[in-house]
């Protein structure tokens, strides 16, 4: 495998175009409803727009919902409601159309994607399609252990990059993203801490199913013992990805990444996926202006990354199952925006 060098990234990554994004703007001030009638749903038009190089917006037809799957040593520790090692069950819940996620995504007719990264159970338990990119049995244990080898790190970096550019080429025009993780907060509270240059405490919340105060202490321990690990690696990215992420963070991070060199957009789920877009931002600078920011899930590590990376979350429902839910609501906005903003007439004369 050749070297990675993330570096490239800045390079290939180019905002969507500020041209057309203008254009679009003077089109809705042609339209007949008033300025500003619409909210926040012009904005959201305009991006479209911007990000498909075209006026009027092509309405969304082919979204899809991708939901990178592990599980973290550091689960072992109780910092999850959740047993430790039990992410196989979130995914055979999704494949079994069970899931809130895979409902919702029934309804509204986008197609689901479940990709193991690093899940604690035999490959044979599950279909080929999922399995296939799956670079360990759980990441280790970040409080103490890096999560990754560097070689693993990278082959699950570069497995997003793969996936995001099968999506591309797919002809998908709106990734739904997400994730299926026991002890993934951690890992991610970790990079978000690490990157933000914030304490333990000021990140760690109660994940997707509630934690009571003493899971809340060790969940909070874990993480303070992994930012130790993680400070002296801040440099690198994908060392860091290595040693307090995991392998489904890892390749979430390399699928967005790619996704913006693909001018893909791609609506954010709750905190493991700001967690990784916080790191690609490291990485290019230019990469979250291809995003969306779904809805606030209520941890404070995902408030914390979407402040650093300036994204305002569509919804706020206090929703805090994860698994692209929070993502998946936030569809029918970004739907909605773009046939309005196809649809809408002009104003005669």
């Amino acid at each position: 495998m050749s070297a990675l060098n993330l570096d490239d990234f800045v390079d290939l990554i180019e905002r969507p175009d500020g041209g057309i994004r203008r254009d679009a703007e003077e089109r809705r001030e042609r339209l007949a409803l008033p300025p500003g009638a619409l909210g926040r749903l012009d904005e959201l038009g305009e991006w479209l727009a911007a990000a498909q190089q075209r006026v009027p917006v092509k309405p969304i037809e082919q979204p899809r919902v991708v939901l990178f799957a592990g599980d973290h040593g550091v689960s072992d520790l109780g910092v999850s409601a959740r047993p430790a090692r039990s992410a196989h069950r979130l995914v055979r819940a999704v494949l079994d159309g069970e899931s809130p996620a895979a409902i919702l995504a029934a309804r509204l007719g986008a197609r689901v994607r479940v990709i193991d990264m690093a899940l604690d159970c035999d490959p044979e338990d599950l279909p080929d399609d999922v399995t296939r990119h799956r670079v360990r049995r759980a990441s280790g244990r970040i409080d103490l252990e890096d999560a990754l080898t560097l070689d693993e790190a990278e082959r699950a970096f570069r497995a997003g990059m793969a996936i995001a550019d099968e999506e591309a080429d797919s002809g998908t025009d709106l990734l739904v993203l997400g994730d299926l993780s026991v002890g993934g907060t951690t890992a991610a509270a970790t990079l978000i801490a690490a990157l933000c240059g914030t304490d333990a405490s000021v990140v760690t919340g109660r994940g997707g199913a509630a934690i009571d105060d003493l899971a809340w202490m060790r969940k909070c321990a874990a993480i303070r013992d992994g930012l130790r690990r993680a400070r002296p690696v801040l440099g690198d990215q994908l060392q860091l990805l290595a040693t307090v992420g995991g392998a489904d963070l890892a390749a979430i991070t390399g699928f967005l990444l790619q996704s913006a060199v693909r001018r893909t957009p791609v609506i954010l789920d709750g905190v493991v996926s700001a967690a990784c877009a916080l790191v690609a931002q490291r990485v290019a600078f230019r990469a979250p202006d291809w995003w969306l920011a779904g809805q606030a899930s209520g941890e404070p590590g995902q408030e914390k990354a979407l402040d650093r990376i300036a994204l305002t979350p569509l919804l706020d429902h206090g929703v805090t199952v994860g698994e692209g839910t929070g993502a998946l609501l936030a569809l029918p906005l970004v739907q909605a925006a773009a046939a309005l903003h196809a649809e809408l007439p002009e104003r005669d004369g």
